[in-house]
């Protein structure tokens, strides 16, 4: 069971208190989640223990108390719960992240050279575009292949998405102890951007790994489907990071690893975002590159990563995480995928020409029948 409590209620009211004491007459335990929303902030209280015969009236008698929800669903942190509570989605670093808002989050699959970050960054500051990916830490099927310059890059990293106004860089990483590599380095940069965790597709079922960045709350979390796991199992693995104190979550979708999905990488699973959305309160983010990942054209000219960008986006996706590389040939990892940055404004463009379809389809379905 969930207490919604009203609006902006401070975190040490005496009314929790005594919210809290009323539980545990009904021999229930209590966890108090605060999530900060882009316009308002909400106070859950979870009522933990065998709910299912507590009566919600007495809860619903608080003056404090705006509602009482019942967990229909197992995702209890994450889930909708039959739209008994709200997506009010997350802000940082001054970028609103929710299932309304929508962000292009173009870059480069892996950092491998500081001029190429400084051509990277600049051209996204050309085209207004504040947030990006720069891997660091690259975990890889071959022990062989490239895995990432590691903590030595991210200072001329922070300092270059400084120098460019990039707020948010999506930075996977595949042990504990790189995110307090990642703070440190952006507290000696003066907070001159932000990170965003990204746990990567092989680290979906990593629980120690998701606790860890569920229990700092400093940085938002990008979690990436599991490539060969179910749906409800990725959710479930987001619901450890929430669990553990980080309710500011941007689900990815990536594509499936499947034989199914052949020619591509992968086979492609945007029909899951209005799932996602559906089913939790997550942003829901899609990944083209990953699930194409090859730079291959269709007949009528358009490449494979812009139709699958443009069916994600006409979902509903929330944002767009997309490889480009200055000389994708030269890349380190993922170059046959990589967008070159003379295409980043056509990219772009399209882009605005899908959201824009998906937003009228929303004022449509949002007029009676009789007026269409």
């Amino acid at each position: 069971m969930i207490l919604v409590m009203k609006a902006d209620l401070p975190p040490d009211s005496p009314e929790l208190d005594r919210v809290r004491q009323l539980a545990e007459s009904y021999g229930l335990s209590t966890q108090v989640h605060r999530i900060q929303g882009a316009t308002r902030s909400l106070t859950e209280v979870y009522l933990l223990g065998p709910t299912g015969v507590v009566p919600t009236a007495p809860f619903e008698e608080f003056e404090s108390v705006e509602r009482v929800v019942r967990i229909t669903e197992k995702f209890r942190s994450i889930g909708r719960h039959g739209g008994g509570v709200e997506a009010v989605g997350f802000e940082y670093n001054g970028v609103h992240l929710s299932q309304d808002s929508f962000h292009l989050i173009p870059g480069l699959c892996a950092v491998d050279t500081r001029e190429n970050v400084d051509e990277m960054f600049a051209a996204l500051q050309r085209c207004g575009i504040e947030m990006t990916r720069a891997g660091a830490y690259k975990p890889r099927t071959s022990p062989y292949d490239f895995q990432g310059l590691g903590a030595a890059c991210l200072p001329y990293v922070f300092e270059l998405a400084g120098k460019y106004g990039i707020r948010i860089i999506a930075m996977e990483i595949t042990r504990e102890s790189q995110i307090g590599e990642i703070r440190q380095a952006l507290r000696e940069s003066g907070d001159a951007t932000g990170v965003m965790i990204q746990i990567g597709t092989r680290n979906a079922q990593n629980f120690e790994l998701l606790k860890a960045a569920g229990q700092q709350r400093e940085m938002p979390v990008l979690f990436k489907r599991g490539m060969g796991i179910t749906l409800e199992e990725s959710l479930n693995a987001c619901e450890y990071v929430a669990s553990s104190g980080n309710h500011r979550i941007l689900f990815c979708l990536r594509g499936m690893k499947t034989n199914l999905g052949d020619p591509h990488r992968n086979f492609v699973d945007v029909a899951h975002v209005p799932v996602v959305k559906r089913l939790t309160r997550l942003p829901v983010c899609v990944d083209p590159s990953h699930s194409v990942g090859r730079r291959a054209a269709a007949p009528d000219g358009l490449l494979d990563i812009f139709h699958v960008t443009a069916q994600g986006v006409i979902a509903g996706a929330n944002a767009v995480l997309v490889d480009f590389h200055p000389h994708p040939e030269d890349a380190l990892c993922d170059g046959p995928q990589a967008l070159r940055l003379d295409e980043l404004e056509r990219y772009l463009e399209d882009v605005q020409i899908v959201r824009a379809a998906y937003e009228e389809r929303l004022k449509r379905i949002a007029r009676p029948l009789k007026e269409l």
